[in-house]
């Protein structure tokens, strides 16, 4: 791999991460409501997958999807208008974190359902076999997706119809809350694959060149029309399921409790609605972005300088985001007519 191409995934995966920190602030404050589920830890995933497809291949995700839509290139300041509900968000307020969509960016759409991408994904396939185009639909879920009755039939009509799709498994390990062994009889999501005749592989979603290379390989087997892959990324996400999940089942940060032999310390730990901090998470263990810092100082391709100017750029980046997404009007009621119109073509939606 060519060094622009890392310094590329290097400078998303720390906006990636100075984002999301930045989101979880700023919903502290009151300036985004509802739900947000934020993706530290898991950056390498969005970034190799994305960083190996093309323009024209289409992007299906799901309720944590900040990071695939800024990689895919929405820009930030679109995602934190969005992520305010303000009128200038990629969805125009109306969305918010869990519905983000760009359809010049053939992003369609992160959803908020457990296992509505797939077959969102293999309508699109469908459309692009039909039209013999060579496209690919990339979908993104999880491993608390992976038992619902959306995945089987899909991956089944995908392989019947040898649909151009990579299904991308973030395995995290713990979907909302349960461990995947406790909710799972088969825990190796690849695995599955296997009984619809779908070649698949189990890479480490904390190596963002491993999952580059990876999701190349597959993506290039299936612009050779040899129909659908599937893809599992080991990751771990340090935060909690969403930002009203302290993470206590884990507990905190995993590694540091199995540092915390002492009971009584545990329990009491356990009883804190308390996320864990930028610190606490650089402590936690393996780092996707720590892992790839190290193996481009290794080959001489990072310099200090340069990592210190990748972090401030980042920074402001994020600062203008904040900046711009304040600034921005919130939608109307007649932002919300026209949204509800512009499909209408005489019949009844309501």
């Amino acid at each position: 791999m060519d060094r622009e191409t890392q310094l590329a995934m290097l400078r998303d995966m720390l906006l990636a991460r100075a984002f999301e920190e930045r989101a979880a602030e700023e919903y502290t404050k009151g300036n985004i409501a509802g739900f947000l589920h934020l993706y530290p830890g898991e950056e390498a995933v969005a970034v190799g997958v994305l960083h190996a497809a093309e323009p024209s291949d289409y992007i299906v995700s799901t309720y944590r999807e900040h990071v695939h839509a800024m990689v895919r290139g929405i820009p930030p300041r679109r995602v934190m208008a969005e992520l305010f509900g303000r009128r200038h968000g990629c969805s125009r307020g109306m969305g918010g974190s869990m519905h983000l969509f760009d359809r010049e960016r053939r992003f369609m759409g992160g959803y908020a359902i457990v296992g509505e991408t797939y077959p969102v994904a293999i309508g699109i396939g469908y459309a692009v076999a039909m039209r013999g185009l060579p496209e690919a639909v990339i979908c993104f879920f999880g491993d608390g997706a992976v038992n619902q009755g959306t995945f089987h039939e899909s991956l089944n009509m995908a392989a019947l119809w040898r649909l151009p799709v990579l299904f991308v498994c973030e395995n995290n390990r713990y979907q909302i809350g349960t461990e995947i062994h406790r909710h799972s009889a088969v825990a190796e999501v690849y695995k599955r694959a296997c009984a619809h005749r779908i070649p698949a592989r189990r890479v480490d979603g904390m190596d963002v060149m491993a999952v580059y290379q990876a999701t190349a390989e597959a993506l290039g087997e299936i612009r050779s029309e040899t129909g659908p892959r599937l893809i599992e990324c080991e990751t771990y996400r340090y935060r909690g399921h969403s930002m009203a999940d302290p993470g206590t089942y884990r507990p905190k940060v995993e590694v540091q409790a199995y540092e915390r032999k002492d009971p009584i310390t545990v329990a009491i730990a356990e009883t804190l609605p308390r996320y864990p901090t930028p610190e606490e998470i650089a402590a936690a263990g393996p780092d996707a972005i720590e892992g790839l810092i190290g193996a481009m100082n290794d080959a001489g391709r990072l310099t200090a300088a340069q990592l210190d100017a990748l972090k401030a750029e980042v920074t402001q980046v994020v600062e203008d985001a904040v900046a711009f997404a304040a600034a921005s009007p919130e939608p109307t009621l007649a932002d919300a007519q026209a949204a509800l119109d512009c499909n209408r073509n005489g019949e009844v939606l309501i």
